[in-house]
């Protein structure tokens, strides 16, 4: 009988500092990436050995700390690249809509739009069917990290962005205890301020003790966001641009 395995492989990242996923169904032979930085033979040669085809990659958002090595990993596996829908991309991708489902085999990624670190940003939602028929893992990116949510003003302003993330968060908060946090970031990345390096929790531990999520005001929320904003990425424009496949938009 052929047996059907899930493959979670995290990739912890020094400069900058950040996390990225293989993840996958062995069984099946369909795995995916997100969130990658380069170089990207790392993410081939644990997919090849652990004999999971990468079929998709996707990128949380369009990132502003680092070039994203999504596109390029995509070519040189033969995957599709993904962005959520809302993404203003200078490139053709696969766009994803909050609510669609990515199945690989026994493995299952619900995509949750989560704005508010970035417009486009979103959550992957992670089920095991050989395990259970209920969400295992959250793959939070920027939006929920383990001990922060992700700063709001890097691509728009930073009041609204403190808005559509309390929003996202109320989403995420809902989800039940057990569900596991895989962050896109650790404590040393810009994209937060009190980020821990641990590179995992709970959504119940996270409620408890993230200060972020403890907090029920949406405008006392916003209040908080706004608080010891730290200095933006170098290049953070440039960066972001890169990876949208467009020029930087400069003042006049």
């Amino acid at each position: 009988m052929e047996e059907i395995t899930m493959i979670l492989r995290q990739f912890l990242h020094a400069d900058p500092t950040a996390a990225s996923y293989l993840l996958g169904c062995v069984g099946k032979g369909a795995g995916v990436v997100v969130d990658p930085l380069f170089p990207i033979e790392p993410y081939l040669d644990t997919a090849a050995a652990a004999g999971t085809p990468i079929r998709v990659v996707i990128d949380t958002h369009l990132h502003a700390d680092h070039r994203s090595a999504g596109r390029a990993l995509a070519e040189a596996a033969g995957a599709e690249y993904a962005l959520h829908a809302s993404a203003n991309v200078g490139y053709v991708c696969r766009r994803l809509a909050d609510g669609e489902r990515i199945e690989l085999g026994n493995v299952v990624l619900d995509v949750l739009h989560t704005p508010g670190h970035t417009p486009e940003h979103l959550c992957l939602l992670v089920t095991d069917r050989t395990r259970a028929d209920e969400p295992w893992c959250l793959l939070g990116g920027h939006t929920l990290m383990v001990g922060d949510v992700g700063r709001t003003e890097l691509a728009a302003d930073a009041e609204t962005g403190a808005h559509d993330l309390f929003a996202s968060l109320v989403l995420l908060k809902a989800l039940p205890d057990h569900v596991e946090v895989l962050p896109g970031a650790l404590a040393g990345s810009v994209c937060g301020r009190g980020l821990s390096g641990k590179p995992g929790s709970t959504i119940g531990f996270e409620r408890r003790h993230n200060a972020a999520l403890q907090i029920d005001n949406p405008d006392t929320f916003v209040t908080f966001m706004l608080q010891n904003i730290p200095p933006a990425p170098l290049q953070a424009v440039e960066l972001r641009a890169w990876n949208a496949g467009t020029p930087p938009q400069r003042a006049a």
